[in-house]
């Protein structure tokens, strides 16, 4: 049943009328965006309307402003593009167009936008706005409203989520579609490498998303507008293909940004590079266009979580606004979702393009934000083509081994090449140990090359190989071989057993001189159940399996009415996997060992599955972590579902299992796992150097054993040392975990009465049930 209920503010009452509008090229995560809004803001009593076709609609009215119910926006999460539809309108760009369009709002009494679009449509929405009370006293005058009218719709509140496969708004590490669009890069690259390997071309991709692609797929070079290349790139790029072949390479990508330039303002286009590379090399070449096929497909987990979280807050912003409140926009900084003033990121979206007019390419690069800061940075670390850009240190004397530990994850691979490449270019020499710290005491070390990681990051598992063997009982034979190779430097990725592991190093060093060297962390598991860090390598792409499988066992029952799903995902005791991947699948119900449950809340989950089958909505789709309760399993919920649905629906069941592990990366772990693994080779490179004295390395402050991990909105480096109190070693969980704040959203979306409320502090106040609100009841959201 829904609930409704008014939200009494300082100065204002929330209007019971809202719009979700759509003003750009369709992007996929737009309808997930959509249908966030419009149950948000039909869950706090608002009137939603939809506006199809964005502005053309807005001028148009009559039938395109249609009110949105619950099941309008049912079965929508999976689908690309945007069901409201989208246009480009030429006459809201015109006085007398924006004047109809407020028209045809007051006709419905919104004043409350949530516009998705680019910067363009954004501009356009806060011209809208700041018009807004001249257009209603020129309607007055006109006498297609009245005073009363004018005065219920005197201010107009708008609120912006940028969608855009480009990425290039300033302001937002993600736009809504990027994901998807590199999904769609990766798979044709994937492709293009899977047959070229065998043949031996050279293949220029061109098109958006370039930079970031790039570094996804390992390519070998990257045109972008924002940095041109150095005069005499034609030579050196050929220097560099020569090279390559001649290490026996078989395949060489070079991606061609649309717009890329040279120091003169010259286009570079990919037919150029092609004709450039045939000439002077003989190279077997194929151009691939990538286009609007960028644009299509099905959303990816990412798009979908980001653009459900910008839509829930982009309702918070709407009911929290008064009558001088400015625009804002929701962006994504780290993994927050935050308010920033619309106009200042546009503003700053435009001096990106002014500086690359003035040649100004390191301050376009600057003010394309961190995120793209760093992602050219690491490519160009990664890349013998872009080092002689960078200070590279001479060579040094010190040696880095590099290890996997625990179960293969998705990015693993990345972020050893990442290692390789930014140690070598840092002027280390870099070791591998196969088989984490069992083939460590064994003596599998061998040194690893620049070439001997070349492809490396599409491919899914372990390379290097992982195991789950701990170092405790084989210190001296670890310690032996770390004098034998003369390793002053330790890098670890893996999940939950590394941070084991590096405990048991750091508790060691009062016993080993070996182990006083600095050693880093990269978190890598597909559980996402590491401390120190709110993301872990690994876990977007198990999401994106889970995802795609939920899709196609919802489309299974697509011609079958009454249906419910039981899922089982892995994570141990951790719910991270369930709980997101719930939220982006549509989930009814998710069940975890974080947030207790018992056989009343299975009760009340089947009888609301039970009022939701008697709507248009006939199917249901219910998650369970693995470990989320020894007694009530998999097949007992399964049977009890069964049993209590009986006449109602009827259910099946399906455990994932290992498949959510392997496959090839998503992009998002492929950057991730890129860019973190190069920040720590900057970690150990900074501390190698603090720590030499007295011609030898020597580190044992708790500081030089660390963990690297995103938390909140940065990169932080954290000992591990105090880790141990933010632990749950029994259930191999961190005892505070950032997405438990998701749930109430999800909640929220499945149509369950629950709160939502984040505190200052990031931590979350839940009550999964609450009385009704009456009319003088307030609530603070």
């Amino acid at each position: 049943m829904t609930h409704f209920y008014k939200i009494k503010l300082t100065k204002s009452i929330f209007q019971k009328q809202k719009k979700a509008n759509s003003s750009c090229s369709p992007l996929p995560g737009m309808n997930a965006a959509v249908r966030a809004v419009v149950r948000m803001g039909i869950y706090v009593g608002a009137k939603v309307y939809f506006i199809h076709e964005g502005y053309q609609g807005m001028v148009d009215g009559g039938d395109n402003i249609k009110e949105a119910r619950w099941e309008s926006v049912s079965s929508m999460l999976q689908v690309g593009g945007t069901v409201i539809g989208s246009a480009r309108c030429k006459e809201f760009r015109t006085h007398e167009g924006r004047l109809k369009a407020a028209h045809n709002l007051v006709q419905k009494g919104i004043t409350n936008l949530c516009v998705i679009g680019g910067d363009g449509s954004l501009t356009g929405a806060n011209l809208f706005r700041e018009e807004w009370s001249g257009l209603l006293e020129e309607l007055l005058q006109q006498g297609l409203i009245d005073e009363e009218a004018t005065r219920k719709n005197s201010a107009l509140h708008i609120v912006g989520m940028v969608g855009s496969i480009d990425n290039d708004f300033c302001g937002t590490d993600m736009t809504i579609g990027t994901d998807s669009a590199l999904h769609r890069i990766i798979e044709v690259v994937d492709a293009i490498m899977t047959t070229a390997q065998s043949k031996g071309w050279f293949q220029p991709v061109c098109r958006y998303l370039a930079l970031v692609s790039a570094l996804a797929c390992g390519a070998d070079w990257v045109f972008i507008p924002e940095m041109p290349p150095e005069d005499g790139w034609e030579d050196n790029m050929c220097q560099k293909l020569s090279e390559s072949r001649s290490r026996g390479s078989r395949l060489n990508i070079i991606i061609v940004a649309e717009g890329a330039i040279d120091r003169q303002g010259q286009p570079i286009t990919s037919d150029f590079v092609k004709d450039l590379v045939v000439q002077r090399l003989g190279f077997d070449t194929r151009v691939t266009i990538l286009g609007h096929v960028q644009r299509g497909g099905t959303p990816s987990a990412f798009d979908r979580i980001l653009a459900s979280r910008m839509g829930v807050e982009a309702v918070l912003a709407l009911l929290e606004a008064s009558a001088n409140t400015p625009a804002c926009v929701v962006s994504l900084v780290g993994n927050q979702a935050v308010r920033l003033p619309l106009m200042e990121c546009v503003q700053m979206t435009q001096e990106v393009q002014k500086a690359m007019d003035e040649k100004k390419f390191d301050e376009a690069v600057r003010l394309r934000g961190r995120y793209f800061s760093f992602a050219f940075w690491s490519v160009c670390m990664c890349d013998f083509a872009y080092v002689s850009l960078f200070h590279c240190c001479p060579q040094s004397s010190f040696n880095v081994a590099v290890l996997n530990v625990g179960a293969p994850a998705a990015g693993m691979n990345a972020a050893v090449r990442s290692a390789v490449r930014v140690g070598i270019t840092e002027g280390h020499k870099m070791f591998a140990v196969s088989d984490g710290f069992e083939g460590f005491y064994k003596g599998q070390v061998k040194e690893i090359k620049w070439g001997d990681v070349g492809g490396w990051t599409g491919q899914g598992g372990s390379l290097l190989g992982t195991k789950r063997t701990l170092p405790g009982k084989h210190l001296d034979e670890i310690a032996e071989q770390m004098r034998i190779h003369n390793i002053n430097a330790l890098l670890v990725i893996g999940g939950f057993e590394a941070l084991e592991c590096l405990l048991q190093l750091y508790e060691a060093r009062a016993n080993y001189e070996e182990f006083c060297i600095p050693m880093c962390m990269l978190p890598a598991t597909i559980s996402n159940n590491v401390p120190g860090t709110d993301l872990s390598i690994g876990a977007d792409t198990s999401l994106n399996a889970i995802v795609e499988t939920c899709d196609r066992i919802k489309q299974s029952a697509s011609g079958t009415k009454r249906r419910v799903f039981i899922i089982e995902t892995m994570g141990g005791y951790c719910g991270y996997l369930a709980t997101v991947g719930g939220l982006a699948a549509g989930a009814d119900t998710v069940y975890i060992y974080e947030e207790p449950f018992d056989i009343r809340d299975l009760q009340a989950n089947v009888e609301h599955l039970t009022q939701k089958m008697k709507t248009s909505i006939q199917r249901g789709l219910v998650l369970r972590n693995e470990n989320c309760n020894e007694n009530f399993t998999t097949d007992f919920i399964y049977q009890l579902y069964t049993e209590e649905g009986r006449g109602v629906f009827d259910c099946r069941k399906n455990i994932l299992g290992h498949m959510q592990q392997g496959g090839a990366p998503s992009p998002f772990d492929r950057n991730f796992s890129t860019k973190i693994a190069a920040k720590a080779m900057q970690w150990i490179t900074r501390t190698l150097k603090e720590s030499f004295k007295g011609g030898r390395v020597f580190a044992n402050s708790e500081d030089t054993c660390c963990l690297l991990g995103m938390r909140r909105r940065a990169m932080v480096f954290q000992p591990v040392s105090e880790l141990r109190d933010e632990t749950d070693f029994v259930h191999r969980i961190p005892k505070e975990q950032w997405w438990l704040k998701l749930r109430p959203l999800m909640k929220i979306l499945a149509k369950y009465k629950t709160s939502y409320d984040v505190s200052d502090s990031g931590q979350l106040e839940h009550v999964s049930r609450f009385r009704p609100k009456d009319s003088d009841t307030s609530a603070a959201i």
